[in-house]
């Protein structure tokens, strides 16, 4: 494992590769695997790419990200406008269904609220407000609605992890409370982590997955 300096350079290193991340505005502190973003950025695209970026990096098991979208002067834009282009970029997406998200916007802080039948709806209708002009925040209050019968939840999600070469059977829990899922163990990488929550979501009757996966 690097320690907090080595670990502080490779995400530092990693934001500069990143094209779409203005590392100079970023400032970067790492304690035992937990790493820390702060500065300013333009858009809440970059500040979302920025985290992203910092996750993959090798070593690290948390980011506490406190990067302030300063939207240049032509950027921003009034809450109606934001609002309209939120609607209507929700409307041209097929992975959305139909009047199912409801929006509001508050200083250019967007607030996602209605249910949706699975994870990746939710997550789609969220990758299209992120790259919107004038977008400082996002809350994603969407819900997912049970659909099936979840008696056999744990084990389904189990033996879909099981299935991948990621995953050893003995490092990964799974327990179930009705459609709450709640993943614990281990694994060495956040794209590890990342998977594992991924396929608990997939899992038919899946309405919350806590991911208490560690990255050791």
């Amino acid at each position: 494992m690097p320690n907090d300096r080595q670990l502080q350079e490779s995400v530092l290193s990693e934001l500069s590769w990143e094209p779409s991340v203005t590392a100079a505005h970023i400032g970067v502190t790492a304690r035992a695997g937990v790493v820390s973003l702060t500065g300013h950025v333009a858009s809440f695209l970059e500040k979302h790419t920025a985290e992203m970026a910092a996750r993959r990096v090798k070593g690290v098991k948390a980011v506490a990200e406190d990067i302030e979208v300063r939207l240049p002067f032509d950027d921003k834009r009034g809450d109606d406008d934001i609002a309209a282009a939120a609607i209507e970029r929700l409307s041209w997406d097929v992975s959305v269904p139909r009047d199912s998200v409801k929006v509001s916007v508050d200083a250019g802080w967007v607030t996602l609220i209605g249910a949706v039948e699975w994870n990746y709806q939710k997550e789609a209708a969220e990758q299209d407000i992120r790259s919107l002009f004038g977008v400082v925040g996002l809350s994603n209050q969407l819900t997912i609605a049970a659909r099936v019968n979840t008696a056999n939840l744990s084990d389904d999600i189990t033996h879909a992890l099981h299935r991948s070469w990621f995953f050893d059977p003995k490092t990964i829990a799974v327990n179930a409370d009705g459609g709450d899922v709640r993943l614990t163990g281990t694994v060495h990488t956040w794209h590890d982590r990342q998977v594992a929550g991924a396929t608990a979501w997939a899992a038919p009757g899946a309405t919350m997955v806590t991911n208490d996966i560690t990255i050791v």
